[in-house]
């Protein structure tokens, strides 16, 4: 056994520590998505990206076209993707007893597909679809067939070796002939279910994600830099309340002054060792 090897035993074992026989919540962010395929906007090594922001999609049909023709390549790497260690870890932990919520801001539903129930999906799901205008919801499957339908030809025009980003993403140079999707009931424009960068969480959701935080023992982060206040908020009330943090991510993040533990590791590595502890 090497020295790092040794000193990541060695802060483990303070962070089962500080776990151990507590009530337990989750918050997650994309670092514990990156083991199935999903690329991550701030992780160690991921290039700059500049995602689009609700006010930019309010902006007109351009924008749209840009969103949606990108998110159209995009969404077949994202609809495939599969739980790893990190997602059925927390689910076991829930199984055992030991996790009583999850907060994650990932809206890729790997959570729920691992088997985990309470889950608050606090960006929403990318699965599914709203209308601006009516409000109605649909599949986000059910759209990308009518997609399909209007960009024949879409797919292979721009090759198979189109670079995957976030949030079911893609990087591509142009946009131009794309057909957009209105809504089926009332010809509105239609986003994905997700809060954009500059939009508002729902309120009664982050009331949701408090009380958990207030019943929590502990707060667990996994994969996440807190660089934005959406996650940044649970671990600075969790501290201010006396609540003790465990950071499970690889680099620094923003909260780290406001953990009793800082795991520098991937989650898929330490989440399985935290819930074979539990178990």
């Amino acid at each position: 056994m090497d020295v790092l090897e040794t000193a990541l035993d060695e802060v483990l074992d303070r962070a089962l520590g500080v776990l151990s026989r507590r009530p337990l919540v989750a918050l997650t962010g994309a670092g514990l998505s990156t083991d199935s395929g999903i690329p991550d906007y701030r992780g160690p090594g991921s290039p700059r990206r500049t995602p689009m922001t609700y006010q930019d999609f309010l902006s007109g049909e351009p924008a749209q076209r840009r969103y949606w023709a990108r998110s159209y390549l995009g969404w077949a790497r994202m609809a495939h993707a599969e739980p790893n260690a990190g997602h059925r870890a927390l689910a076991e932990l829930e199984r055992v007893g030991a996790l009583h919520g999850l907060i994650t801001q990932n809206v890729d539903g790997l959570h729920s597909a691992a088997g985990s129930r309470a889950v608050i999906d606090l960006h929403g799901r990318i699965a599914d679809v709203v209308c601006l205008g009516c409000g109605r919801r649909s599949s986000r499957d059910e759209l990308q067939r009518r997609l399909h339908a209007l960009n024949p030809g879409f797919v292979d025009a721009r090759g198979a070796a189109v670079e995957a980003a976030p949030d079911g993403d893609a990087e591509l140079a142009t946009t131009d002939g794309f057909r957009l999707a209105r809504c089926a009931g009332c010809g509105g424009v239609v986003k994905p279910d997700v809060v954009f960068f500059g939009e508002n969480d729902p309120r009664t959701r982050v009331a949701r994600a408090y009380a958990m935080v207030d019943a929590a023992g502990a707060l667990l982060v996994a994969g996440s830099s807190l660089t934005v206040m959406s996650g940044l908020r649970f671990v600075r009330h969790a501290h201010k309340h006396g609540t003790p943090v465990v950071i499970v991510n690889r680099g620094t993040t923003r909260g780290d002054a406001l953990a009793e533990v800082l795991v520098d590791a991937g989650c898929s590595e330490v989440l399985p060792t935290i819930a074979a502890a539990a178990g």
